[in-house]
């Protein structure tokens, strides 16, 4: 009787399976983050509040390379004062620049996770504004299926437009 049971439920849940698998999408995230970055801007966005900071870092790693070019052409002919002075300003300049620069890496990459959240909010939200107006009870990024029929439908297009 148990087994009588067993395999009435189990197909029941294999005839449920297949059923709910025409309620079923895909949609290809990866795709979908490039073009909403393209078009929202995201890259001139970071370009315009990062520019002038690296900028500055392009200039002090330059003058610190012309100081560290000139004591090694000049060192040996300094005086032991200017040759002192020179080694102190060239050490500072480096726990500078190193400075700044962690700095700017982690403001950047901060900044990049906020722009990519917000992307990730508005990609959600187009989801599923999508699977509810084409009734679909699942939908899985496409690269998490492993195999997917040409029955399963992608939303991708769909959400893009939404996004947009």
């Amino acid at each position: 009787m148990k087994k009588l049971l067993l395999a009435v439920g189990f197909g029941l849940a294999m005839a449920a399976s297949a059923q709910a698998a025409d309620k079923i999408a895909i949609v290809d995230m990866n795709n979908l983050f490039q073009q909403v970055a393209q078009t929202s801007g995201v890259a001139q966005t970071m370009k315009n509040e990062f520019g002038g900071r690296a900028s500055e870092l392009q200039r002090l790693e330059s003058d610190l390379q012309t100081k560290m070019q000139r004591y090694q052409r000049d060192g040996a002919t300094m005086k032991a004062t200017e040759r002192s002075k020179l080694e102190k300003d060239i050490q500072a300049q480096r726990q500078d620049l190193a400075q700044k620069g962690q700095a700017f890496e982690q403001d950047q990459a901060r900044r990049s996770n906020e722009e990519r959240g917000k992307m990730m909010t508005k990609i959600q939200a187009a989801v599923k504004k999508v699977a509810a107006d084409q009734s679909v009870d699942l939908v899985i990024p496409a690269n998490a299926a492993i195999y997917n029929s040409s029955d399963v439908k992608d939303i991708t297009a769909d959400v893009l437009k939404q996004v947009k």
